[in-house]
């Protein structure tokens, strides 16, 4: 009896693994064809702001699709968060090393995500920082790139990704920031807004500090460097 029970939990267990697996499959092949509805993010903040009682704090969410966002703010994405997007497979191994070489020198860690573990993150997976979650956003990223071309991949960035509090994605931030759409962005707009990317809730793209104003600046140089996806 007490060997059945042991034999038991491995295959309980080894069973849930293959049916998350199967789940996990289905959620990206899926969404290779589906533009989602709501990402994790926004669908929590709009509980929470269903419990709390604060309509004003839903977030707004606008999918759109990628000939209806502006030529200069995918360049300037490219430029901004990660040059090697066309050509790696989900990781970039150089910015990797250069991540821990600058940790040993300087004792400083920066971010070394690509487009494609950001879109994983933004897609499938709630805010948090933990070992679980990098390993879940590693996990979907092998997935996405294995599933959607690089095209599909920038579309779901530029739709899902947080551009502050409350506004997810191009379309949502280029309304509010500059009170157009997307698709009408210019250069100077793009590349500002895409200034803020990497810490949207503390920097601004209406008061943009000195760090932000050489971001852009920094941006604007190697747009035009960039495909058009």
């Amino acid at each position: 009896m007490e060997n059945r029970r042991k034999y038991k939990w491995p295959a309980r267990v080894l069973k849930f693994l293959l049916c998350l697996f199967g789940f996990t499959l289905f959620q990206v092949a899926a969404l290779k064809f589906i533009n989602p509805p709501v990402t994790p993010n926004v669908a929590w903040a709009w509980m929470e702001s269903v419990i709390k009682n604060k309509p004003e704090k839903r977030p707004v969410y606008r999918w759109k699709k990628m000939e209806q966002i502006s030529p200069h703010l995918r360049r300037a994405v490219l430029a901004s968060e990660d040059q090697r997007f066309p050509s790696h497979s989900g990781f970039d191994f150089s910015e990797i090393q250069n991540a821990c070489n600058n940790f040993i020198r300087e004792k400083k860690l920066r971010g070394a995500s690509t487009i494609s573990m950001q879109t994983a993150r933004s897609v499938f997976l709630l805010s948090s920082r933990n070992i679980f979650r990098k390993l879940a956003e590693i996990y979907y990223t092998v997935l996405i790139e294995l599933f959607w071309d690089k095209h599909r991949i920038l579309e779901m960035y530029l739709n899902t990704v947080d551009w502050g509090t409350g506004v997810t994605g191009a379309e949502a931030a280029a309304r509010k920031y500059f009170f157009k759409s997307a698709l009408s962005l210019t250069r100077d707009e793009a590349a500002l807004m895409t200034a803020i990317l990497p810490n949207p809730h503390k920097w601004s793209v209406r008061n943009p500090s000195p760090h932000i104003i050489l971001r852009k600046a920094r941006i604007m140089k190697v747009m035009h460097m960039m495909p058009l996806l």
